[in-house]
């Protein structure tokens, strides 16, 4: 599992164990896991021609240090200093003396230009905004592949926003943990491949993290696995209730998702039956209402349900169940403005940004530049986990550290893909899952799904493809 601490926590451990060591050992461990990636990124290292784009912050000295490993392993180093009176001294020191050159911002254009490799040292951590002019032109310039130190410049560490110039870069080598803007959009997108120095911070860490992104090895402890003893019953029984006559393939891309995610058996109710027959006749069909169609472990309410009467009937029949119910699409516009902490049973919502815009009754580009933000302030107004749909789908429940998906794919923006994540997560909360896992293993299948139908090359799919997919996807996990 990847773990990510905030910049207080990580600025706190680095004090601890900085008082346990002598003075520049912490430095110097980062500096040398920089220098290290930047060699397997360049393949030869002796000729190769690397600028230090450096700013007056640590992560500056860092750069320096790192350029100075090159530089005696016959690299050619030149560090375009952006503050050249407050570099940092000592890493300045170590580049000259190993043969690389320091120069100002004027002066380094063409080095940028010609660098096979660019370290983006310009702003550290606690940075916050976008890029000044000055370094933003000098970016601009870059033509080479470019490692960022301990992540981008521009982007907020603590919670992936972007608000303004950042740095794009091809990697990102980051010390001691993990930070959460580096798995969240719109910053992850700007990291590229991410790689972890281990520096020592472990110790210093408190064991709750700030966020967290599961990894195949987390997912596959978490999957349901049947018994001898197990049918179908035992296995669990999921409840859909979806589709109207508008919109009756809702009802049966999120059956299509729910006949996936390890249940038993699926209970369809809604006026999709036939339709739902048709396409898989395993299913269990009632008319309604949800309280009369036999029992389940768990109810996906919403896809594609309406906004009438019908609609807001079914959604406080399963609303009243004492089981885990998760809410989607239609479903979320019904829901009670007060929330739901009265529910003694798990509840799950599934929005897009959109949606999670109006349930906080905020604007869409606001959720999407603080998704962070947006998916802890839904989860604690609606006393519910919320995994909010997107670049980087999010999972919060009150009281965890966030969850960050990380199998998603651009791809899965296509009509009804939401459905069948709706009916995946439902039937892993019939399985025995917690809310949060359920959530996280859904959207960890579901990208996943989608990743191995668009390989290699990336291209266009449907809804259907990826709930299709998610069989192998499970065998992937487990394999």
């Amino acid at each position: 599992m990847r773990i990510a601490y905030s910049v207080e926590t990580v600025r706190a451990a680095e004090q601890d164990l900085m008082a346990r060591l002598p003075e520049g050992t912490l430095m110097q461990r980062a500096a040398a896991g920089l220098a290290a990636t930047c060699a397997d990124l360049l393949h030869r290292i002796y000729g190769a021609r690397i600028a230090l784009l450096t700013g007056s912050g640590d992560n500056g000295g860092d750069a320096l240090y790192a350029g100075a490993r090159l530089a005696r392993r016959g690299a050619g180093v030149t560090a375009v200093l952006l503050a050249p009176d407050r570099a940092h001294p000592g890493g300045l020191r170590a580049l000259r003396a190993a043969g690389g050159r320091a120069v100002t911002a004027a002066e380094g254009e063409r080095a940028l230009m010609h660098a096979d490799l660019v370290l983006d040292g310009i702003v550290g951590i606690g940075g916050k905004g976008g890029l000044r002019e000055e370094a933003e032109r000098l970016v601009r310039l870059v033509r080479g592949t470019v490692v960022a130190v301990d992540l981008p410049s521009g982007v907020d560490a603590d919670t992936g926003e972007v608000r303004g110039a950042v740095v794009r870069a091809d990697a990102t080598v980051t010390f001691g943990t993990y930070k959460p803007g580096l798995l969240i959009d719109p910053a992850h997108e700007h990291a590229g491949a991410l790689r972890l120095i281990d520096i020592g911070l472990d110790p210093y860490l408190p064991s709750v993290p700030d966020a967290e992104a599961l990894q195949h090895e987390d997912v596959a402890a978490l999957l349901p696995r049947p018994t001898a003893e197990s049918d179908k019953y035992r296995r669990g029984v999921v409840g859909v209730v979806a589709g109207s006559a508008r919109y009756p393939g809702a009802a049966v891309l999120a059956v299509a998702g729910a006949l996936r995610g390890g249940a038993g058996a699926v209970r369809y109710v809604g006026p999709g039956a036939d339709t739902v027959i048709a396409r898989f006749p395993e299913t269990l069909v009632h008319t309604g209402p949800p309280a009369k169609a036999g029992r389940v472990q768990s109810w996906v309410v919403g896809p594609g349900l309406g906004d009438g009467a019908a609609a807001r009937h079914s959604l406080d029949d399963v609303l009243g169940s004492d089981i885990p119910v998760l809410v989607d699409a239609d479903g979320l516009h019904l829901l009670p403005s007060g929330g739901l902490h009265g529910r003694a049973a798990a509840t799950v919502l599934t929005p897009h940004a959109g949606e999670a815009a109006a349930l906080l009754g905020a604007g869409r580009e606001e959720v999407e530049s603080g998704r962070l933000a947006a998916v802890r302030a839904l989860a604690d107004k609606y006393g519910a986990t919320v995994l909010l749909k997107g670049s980087t789908t999010l999972v919060a429940s009150p009281g965890h550290p966030v969850r960050v998906n990380p199998t998603g794919t651009a791809w899965l923006a296509t009509a009804g893909s939401g459905d069948v994540l709706s009916g995946l997560t439902g039937s892993l909360l019939a399985t025995g899952l917690t809310a949060r896992d359920a959530a996280s293993v859904g959207a960890y299948l579901h990208g996943l799904a989608a990743r191995r139908t668009t390989a290699p090359a990336g291209a266009p799919i449907a809804a259907y493809d990826v709930a299709a997919a998610v069989p192998e996807a499970w065998r992937d996990v487990l394999g």
